[in-house]
């Protein structure tokens, strides 16, 4: 966007236009970058872990621990801070997901079979191997359920590491990267779905099949009401939780089922835009000063709902929320989860526990070792690698998708309720997450290290 003052704006505004633009400017600039969502999650991440290792540690956990009620009469919930995160925040999280999913499927890197087929097999590769790793090692010893924690990789991380590396990347390896992000999303959240639900309650289920079903039906009429289908989520969220399903899933499908086609198509939003605009020129011309105003004023509000139905839900909704669970919703989910302790004796415990080292190398070994032995099986069998990406790119690449961290850390409180398994689990996760975000980027930056990559 230009930051030109406008040739017809009055002075006054624009001189303060361009100081709000000074102050704003470098902050917009931050959040445009791909490393920023990775940056901010850092951070809140490192924040949990100094604040839980410090003399106020009492504190940290007594936010994380205090309880809030709501009471809506005829059904009622009391339940810690850590939980309206975990089990509410973060549907929302997962509805972006959704819509990142959708678009991806109709428009975007996973619309063609025949150009996401070997990220799509490196992601089962990079799900099968971990989970089987993390089998061997803790070998039905308690913990064996937490199987699905090594699965999963962390999207913000993973890209933020890439745009670091620089533009010397080819564009090949980003897009495969991002698809088989996308990819491990859909099979962490099918695992979270089948095998970290509990006792099933069949009354709430059909309630939420219901009101999917509802949301379904509105948007098949056209209904584009964005306060019915909150209202629809809402009520979806509570059926979906007394289910025992958890609530996220309830996000992630009313995000499949947003619409991804406009109101209008490019050239009928064009004609009655230029009408518009014609009307407002018109009316400029007028003597009439209230006359004039009106029809000014018409045009633009006409012009306002056109733009609005010019663009589809999903692109609405993706555009306004995605920076929300960017910037906030999962860094607060960070510095709820990430708040370990490590105390020499933590960190003793942690490295002879089964769990810790199977969530470890299932991150660190079995991440990359099965994406590369995925991709080359099917390369083998006649798929070819986008253009630029070598094998050596593709261990890189493998190594860096072992950042599993926010997926993760949640299928880690689904998975045990013993709090030294959920301890050992999270202290293998930060440090796993870590060495592979180190390698995977050193890896990266000695393959690339000449001009940069051509697009």
């Amino acid at each position: 966007m230009s930051t030109d003052t406008p040739q017809h704006e009055h002075p006054l505004l624009a001189a303060r236009r361009q100081r709000v633009d000074r102050f704003v400017r470098p902050v917009q600039s931050f959040i445009n970058t791909e490393t920023a969502g990775g940056v901010v999650l850092l951070l809140a991440a490192l924040v949990a872990i100094v604040w839980a290792n410090s003399p106020w540690e009492h504190s940290y956990h007594e936010i994380l621990e205090h309880h809030f009620l709501v009471d809506l009469g005829f059904w009622s919930l009391d339940k810690p801070v850590h939980f309206w995160i975990n089990d509410v925040l973060m549907v929302v999280f997962f509805f972006v997901v959704g819509l990142e999913i959708k678009r991806e499927a109709v428009v975007g890197e996973l619309s063609d079979l025949r150009r996401v087929i070997v990220p799509i097999v490196a992601a089962i590769g990079g799900m099968v191997a971990p989970a089987l790793i993390f089998t061997a090692l803790v070998a039905g010893g308690d913990g064996a359920g937490g199987w699905g924690i090594p699965i999963a990789t962390d999207i913000a991380f993973a890209v933020g590491v890439l745009a670091v590396v620089g533009p010397r990347v080819p564009f090949g390896l980003k897009v495969m990267l991002l698809a088989l992000a996308i990819v491990d999303d859909i099979g962490g959240i099918i695992v979270i779905a089948i095998f970290y639900t509990s006792d099933l309650a069949m009354v709430p289920l059909a309630a939420t099949a219901g009101l999917l079903a509802l949301a379904y039906f509105f948007r098949q009429l056209g209904v584009w009401y964005i306060p019915l289908y909150i209202a629809i989520g809402i009520a979806g969220w509570v059926t979906t939780y007394e289910s025992g399903i958890h609530p996220t899933i309830v996000g992630v499908m009313l995000g499949l089922l947003a619409p991804w086609k406009a109101w209008y198509q490019e050239t009928g939003f064009a004609t009655l835009a230029e009408r518009e605009v014609e009307r407002f020129r018109e009316a400029t011309r007028s003597h009439d000063h209230e006359f004039a105003h009106e029809q000014k004023l018409g045009a633009a509000m006409t012009l306002q709902a056109l733009a609005q139905q010019a663009i589809s839900p999903l692109d609405r909704l993706e555009h306004q929320l995605a920076p929300m669970a960017a910037f906030l919703i999962v860094p607060i989910f960070a510095f709820a989860n990430a708040g370990v302790s490590l105390s020499l004796d933590t960190l003793g415990d942690a490295v002879k526990a089964p769990v810790a080292l199977g969530v470890f190398f299932g991150l660190l070994i079995g991440k990359p070792v099965g994406i590369l032995v995925a991709t080359w099986l099917v390369v083998k069998a006649g798929a070819k690698l986008p253009t630029g990406v070598t094998w050596p790119a593709v261990f890189g690449m493998g190594t860096i998708a072992g950042i599993g961290f926010t997926v993760s850390l949640l299928i880690t409180e689904l998975s045990f309720d013993d709090e030294h398994l959920i301890t050992d689990a999270k202290i293998a996760i930060l440090f796993a997450s870590a060495f592979a975000g180190i390698l995977g980027f050193a890896m990266l930056k000695r393959i690339y290290g000449g001009a940069p990559a051509e697009r």
